[in-house]
């Protein structure tokens, strides 16, 4: 009876491995695979055997059940009693693997990528495809997050010959948005392979500047690449495009207040987006037509939105009052597709709404990169008191935090006379006046001592008028901090041309719109001409005005090219998932009362 159980248990086991094996290899090792047995059966297993490599084994099975069980807790303290040095090359690679997938679950990808790093990976293309294609999506995952989009889309291309059905489908998407968020620079389609290929239709999409043109370019590429696999599977997004591209705008209402506190915000939006209308008739286009809608004189959205269905209205542009783009937010949907002139406080509105502005948000999130991009890490802030000001201080504070960055002092500026004050408390100068006092009274004469300032802010974030910009830099000189750069946002620049203003402001770098910094641009000349305010502060509307005509026919296309960026009047446009359209700008900086262009920065 006892010989009977022995040679039962004998079988169990010899099950329980085969059932974790793949076929054997002698110098790679057995591969596990999913179990017929529990992960606790698995472990009761591994501490029975007699035999090193099969007690590795099983318990590798069993990090492996846990972990495609959703337990990443469990697979990763089980991975831990895995002594993977001895483990045979096959067997490695399925562990480094395993620690790569576990790294992920924590959003860890350096982590993921130094287990993949395994020198047992050089063995890799021995393995069964399920390995290959295992390891390199997880590889291809953990480069994405890195950062390293050109390098993951490479790994994606590489499985996808191994792929098929489902899988090879959602591949093929995630290489074209790889390759579809490349900037234009890093598009060098100059092989003939796979990845030339990706690359070509990439560039030619990016560089096309209407949809039709897109469309054009697209089938271009596919007649001289046919056998490509998105010659053979055009990516969804160019699909859609291509449904986009046959549906043109024929007839645009313009909503905008004509009366009222925001008529002349009204007038300079209407001003610029009808000069760019009538440069596309110059250039010899087929704009749609405009029809006007005063939004001062409205009772009902649901009356304007049925007058202008009858009108043959197919997309709006407008509204601009906050109050109605917050109605039209809070709605499941909206009979036309509308490009609102504003923001909600909401984050997500109807399919058919998409809002556009010139938020100040985006600037602080500017700021936030261009010091970035600088080598900067450590920020004291400086904002107005108010509502607007914190709105600012949030945008710029979740942005900077979020990529790493630091922020050791925040000051909210309102009365001037107490400028000097907050500016000394920032730089904790008093404690340094009281630390010479202090020294004075213990020697019993006087001391030579000039106050130094704390050395941990490496720059200064600044939303500010121009009124209080002129007194802060002057301010930041007089207490011994006028060496450290000030980054602000537009608001500090009047675009007045005046430099005994400029000169007070000197050394201060500042984001802008590019129709503010552009002034040999052909259609600002043009406007100018016929209305000289728009080269001041109010051209920032006009340029707004231009770019919302600009984008109108380009809403789909933004929306199926998240990664696309259309180069505008009032920044380079982008759009997020939540359909709002964001800006990034150029810099500019006062030097010896004048505004001088900064070189741009890799985004």
């Amino acid at each position: 009876m006892i010989a009977c159980l022995r040679l039962f248990t004998a079988l169990c086991l010899a099950a329980l491995l085969a059932a974790c094996a793949s076929s054997p290899s002698s110098s790679l090792g057995e591969l596990p695979r999913t179990p017929d047995a529990s992960i606790e059966q698995l472990l009761e297993k591994a501490a029975q055997s007699k035999s090193p490599e099969e007690a590795a084994l099983l318990r590798l099975s069993a990090a492996d059940l846990a972990y495609r069980q959703g337990n990443a807790a469990q697979s990763a303290q089980i991975l831990q009693q895995v002594p993977v040095e001895q483990l045979k090359p096959g067997q490695q690679v399925f562990a480094s693997t395993l620690a790569a997938e576990l790294a992920m679950t924590r959003n860890q990808p350096k982590a993921a990528l130094t287990a993949l790093s395994h020198p047992s990976m050089q063995r890799l293309g021995e393995l069964p495809e399920e390995q290959q294609i295992r390891t390199g999506t997880v590889r291809a995952r953990a480069l994405e997050a890195d950062g390293q989009t050109l390098a993951a889309a490479k790994e994606r291309i590489f499985i996808a010959p191994m792929l098929k059905g489902e899988a090879a489908s959602k591949n093929h998407e995630a290489i074209w948005t790889l390759i579809a968020s490349l900037p234009t620079d890093q598009l060098q389609p100059n092989t003939t392979d796979d990845l030339g290929g990706w690359m070509g239709l990439a560039l030619a999409v990016k560089t096309a500047g209407t949809l039709e043109q897109q469309q054009a370019a697209i089938d271009n590429w596919r007649a001289q690449n046919p056998k490509h696999p998105a010659a053979i599977q055009l990516p969804l997004p160019l699909t859609k495009l291509k449904e986009l591209a046959s549906q043109p705008l024929s007839k645009i209402a313009l909503l905008l207040p004509q009366d009222g506190p925001l008529a002349s915000v009204g007038k300079a939006l209407r001003e610029g987006f009808m000069a760019a209308h009538y440069q596309a008739q110059q250039a010899g286009q087929k704009p749609p037509a405009i029809e006007f809608y005063d939004s001062s004189r409205l009772t009902s959205l649901d009356e304007f939105y049925r007058k202008a269905q009858a009108d043959g209205v197919q997309l709006v542009v407008g509204p601009l009052e906050k109050p109605l783009v917050k109605q039209l937010s809070t709605r499941p949907q909206l009979p036309i597709t509308t490009l609102a002139l504003n923001y909600s406080e909401g984050e997500q509105g109807p399919a058919q709404l998409f809002q556009f502005g010139l938020a100040a948000e985006d600037e602080a999130r500017e700021v936030s990169r261009r010091a970035r991009a600088d080598g900067l890490h450590r920020a004291a802030i400086m904002v107005p008191k108010g509502e607007w000001g914190d709105r600012v201080l949030r945008a710029f504070s979740q942005d900077w935090q979020a990529n790493g960055g630091s922020i050791v002092a925040t000051e909210r500026v309102d009365q001037p006379v107490q400028l000097a004050q907050q500016i000394a408390d920032m730089f904790q100068l008093r404690q340094s006046e009281g630390r010479a006092k202090s020294l004075q009274s213990t020697v019993g004469s006087q001391v030579a001592a000039q106050p130094s300032r704390r050395q941990d802010i490496e720059f200064i974030f600044l939303a500010a008028t121009p009124q209080q910009a002129q007194q802060i830099k002057p301010t930041l000189n007089f207490q011994y901090a006028g060496d450290v750069p000030v980054y602000a946002t537009s608001h500090v620049f009047s675009a007045s041309g005046d430099v005994n203003q400029y000169n007070d402001m000197n050394g201060i770098r500042f984001c802008e719109t590019p129709w503010l910094l552009d002034a040999n641009d052909p259609l600002r000349s043009q406007v100018t001409a016929q209305w000289p305010q728009a080269a001041g502060s109010l051209g920032r509307l006009y340029a707004m005005g231009v770019d919302a005509y600009r984008l109108a026919p380009r809403l789909g296309q933004l929306k199926a090219l998240p990664d696309s960026r259309i180069e505008g009047q009032s920044g380079s446009l982008g759009m997020t998932q939540n359909q709002r359209v964001v800006r990034q700008l150029p810099w500019a900086e006062f030097v010896n009362g004048q505004v001088q262009r900064l070189p741009n920065t890799t985004r």
